[in-house]
């Protein structure tokens, strides 16, 4: 099995959710190591989940994964970012945030868990070849590394977002919004035009 190959799918694949990671950090106002472990392990077992699910997809689902999984993180991404740049223009005191909204919601991270993903179905049907993971168990371990891989990521990331968000602390959720909003967009783009 190519390793090297491997580590940089699973580096290529996490970055989605690294920068998922980091808007989640700035935005949040109570970052401990429970939220960091919760987006983290969402993220990480995302992305470990759909490769496992594209390959066993294979190639007959490929074009119709391929047709709409940029639409999905397209939607999904820009829904959730509009809504920050929109909450980010109200006025504090407009701003009516009970005290669980210093936690992410199950359906948001959910959301952002499956659009930061969706790559990764396809990616599990060309997986094996690409790396040589010719049996189950070779598939599993290609899938806990990318899994790993994002899960590390995510963590660090929470904590870059926190400390930076810090730093810009009034304009985060707007930085956030625009964020998640570019990343639906790049998604969208690299698949129209690859």
């Amino acid at each position: 099995m190519d390793y090297i190959s491997l580590f940089g799918i699973a580096l290529g694949l996490s970055m989605d959710a690294f920068a998922v990671s980091i808007t989640n950090g700035a935005t949040n106002r109570r970052v401990n190591p429970r939220f960091a472990i919760k987006l983290a392990l969402s993220f990480g077992f995302f992305q470990a989940f759909m490769p496992m699910l594209g390959w066993m997809v294979g190639k007959a689902g490929a074009s119709i994964i391929e047709a709409v999984d940029h639409w999905i993180a397209l939607l999904l991404l820009s829904y959730l970012g509009i809504k920050m740049i929109i909450e980010s223009n109200k006025e504090p005191a407009d701003k009516e945030v009970p005290p669980e909204q210093t936690d992410i919601r199950f359906r948001t991270l959910l959301i952002l868990s499956i659009a930061t993903s969706i790559d990764a179905l396809v990616t599990g049907i060309l997986l094996p070849s690409a790396v040589g993971a010719s049996t189950v168990v070779l598939m599993l371990v290609s899938v806990g590394i990318i899994g790993m891989v994002t899960f590390l990521l995510s963590f660090i990331g929470v904590y870059i977002g926190k400390n930076f968000g810090r730093l810009l602390s009034t304009k985060a959720e707007l930085f956030g919004g625009v964020v998640l909003t570019g990343i639906g967009v790049k998604i969208f783009i690299e698949h129209m035009f690859k």
